[in-house]
């Protein structure tokens, strides 16, 4: 066995692969201690851990516990179901990332099953996630699994054949491989599901109790969910055993905290948004930023928008095939673009490190969204600055948003590319301009990043390609014709020479003369 130094992932035939993370080697955030930790909060090696693990942890300046972790690890090291309530970016990934490794028998032998599941609502926490747990697992040789769609499927059918000890996956392609019996779930030990309430919004509760279905019932099973509306409470009921719920926020309410954002909120037109928005990138000390729409052709016009003014901007949404989507992820976290334009998809999982704004070019559908938008800045105890620009329209939904989470911002002020208190409050100098300047357009680009043939299915904008072949006017030329013979006929009789048979079948009659009328009376018959 050998050691894949960036993953910590490990093949049996002694060479590397990068198949064994589905190829997302260079799209996860390097797990690293990002934020400060309290004195008082217990060590890893506190708890009955595997040395190797705390090892890794420290190579990584990981010596402490968050809040969600030093809930979470007593009742999850014992094996105990657990429903871990907690905003994004508090750690929870290590929460029931260590207890599961930290029972895993390892090292597997070849062709071996999964025995840990760990489901996640879209492909860009999935990679993180198997990124996180990989890295801390590195000492221990754990062969980790990424499967999802968008991608090939004989890479996650090989890397299944030689054995894995731990897959995480989206819904869809995890259930499509068991269906293919590619992928055995019978060994299954631990299974975990991350952003429940996400996935519930993204309609994959059907899958999602498929999969639940399929796992030995004799099992260990944590939840975690921002939120807990209805239906994932249903779904704990069924499923888990006598859980252990826990909630790392101090609240009274199920919001996530947000206070380490500053937020803002300003009423703005629609024909000058665009204008407004060149103004803001433009605020002094802004790093990587993050702008949100609602709909994908929306993004889409953004992003396009901002290349012209001379912005490094990229977009992901749905209509991206998941080549173009991770050209744009990288490009982003390498610093080649600054500006990501993204639907709510991306509002879940990316952990980018660096994102200081976060704006939202759309106000979000409810306050979950909203939480969930923002949170991309400000994580693990950083600050951050969150923008939101509400349309006319969009006004009574925003003041609903606003009395859920307590935010004074009932009545945003009309705002416009040239307000005076748009440049004062956001610290935007004051000869910003609707354009960037030249000398400040330093980013390389989303070109300089290379796209990935995948091997998968192509995105609609891919499938129509210069290589194609077209069917040449010469093919069709050369193309025989059938030699088909026409015989008009009239009431079933043959024509010949333009006459047509009587009745007798020999006779002919003269052709049919048009005849003139004057005021309505018909005038006399043509010779």
């Amino acid at each position: 066995m050998t050691e894949t130094p960036a993953t910590g992932s490990t093949t049996l035939d002694g060479s590397d692969s990068p198949e064994a993370l589905g190829g997302m080697a260079e799209q996860i955030t390097p797990l690293a201690a990002r934020a400060p930790v309290s004195p008082q909060s217990p060590a890893f090696s506190d708890f009955a851990i595997r040395p190797e693990i705390v090892e890794a942890l420290e190579a990584v300046g990981i010596v402490r516990t968050f809040a969600i972790q030093e809930l979470t690890l007593p009742i999850a090291l014992a094996g105990n179901d657990l429903i871990g309530q907690a905003r994004t970016g508090t750690g929870k990934t290590l929460g029931f990332g260590v207890p599961l490794l930290n029972q895993l028998d390892l090292p597997g032998g070849k062709g071996a099953p999964p025995q840990a599941l760990v489901v996640a609502p879209t492909r860009e926490l999935a990679v993180q996630v198997a990124g996180d747990i990989a890295a801390a697992g590195s000492k221990l040789g754990v062969r980790v699994l990424t499967i999802y769609g968008g991608r090939a499927y004989e890479p996650q059918i090989a890397s299944l054949r030689r054995g894995v000890d731990l897959v995480v996956g989206t819904p869809g392609r995890l259930l499509d491989l068991v269906q293919q019996g590619h992928l055995k779930l019978g060994s299954v030990r631990i299974l975990v599901l991350d952003e429940a309430d996400e996935m519930l919004d993204l309609g994959f509760l059907p899958d999602i109790e498929k999969l639940l279905a399929m796992v030995p019932d004799k099992r260990q099973t944590m939840l975690f969910s921002a939120t807990m509306p209805g239906p994932i409470v249903a779904l704990a009921r069924k499923f888990l055993d006598q859980p252990t719920q826990i909630r790392a926020e101090h609240r009274e309410d199920n919001t996530p905290a947000i206070e380490h954002v500053d937020q803002f909120a300003y009423r703005a037109h629609a024909m000058d948004k665009t204008e407004l928005l060149a103004r803001v990138l433009q605020a002094r000390g802004r790093g990587l930023t993050m702008i949100f729409a609602r709909t994908k052709r929306t993004t889409a016009k953004v992003a396009d928008d901002l290349l012209e003014r001379g912005f490094a901007a990229a977009a992901v949404h749905g209509d991206l095939g998941q080549g173009a989507r991770e050209q744009a992820l990288r490009a982003f976290r390498s610093g080649k673009v600054d500006v990501l334009v993204a639907t709510d998809v991306a509002a879940r999982g990316l952990d980018v490190e660096g994102v200081t704004h976060v704006i939202n070019y759309q106000a979000p559908e409810d306050e979950k969204n909203y939480v969930h938008r923002i949170g991309r800045t400000a994580r693990a105890g950083a600050s951050g600055t969150a923008i939101t620009l509400v349309d006319w329209d969009d006004v009574p939904r925003w003041k609903l948003i606003c009395d859920a989470l307590g935010l004074p911002f009932h009545e945003p002020p009309e705002t416009y590319s040239t307000s005076e208190h748009l440049f004062l409050e956001l610290d935007i100098p004051a000869d910003a301009g609707p354009t960037l300047p030249r000398a400040d357009r330093i980013r390389a680009g989303l070109g300089a990043e290379e796209i990935e043939d995948l091997g998968g299915r192509r995105a609609r904008t891919e499938r129509r390609t210069p290589e194609r072949p077209e069917r040449r006017p010469k093919e069709q030329a050369e193309r025989p014709r059938g030699n088909r013979a026409r015989t008009r006929t009239r009431a079933g009789k043959p024509i010949q020479d333009g006459n047509a048979p009587t009745a007798d079948g020999d006779a002919t009659r003269a052709p049919r003369v048009r005849r003139r009328r004057r005021g309505g009376s018909p005038g006399p018959a043509a010779e």
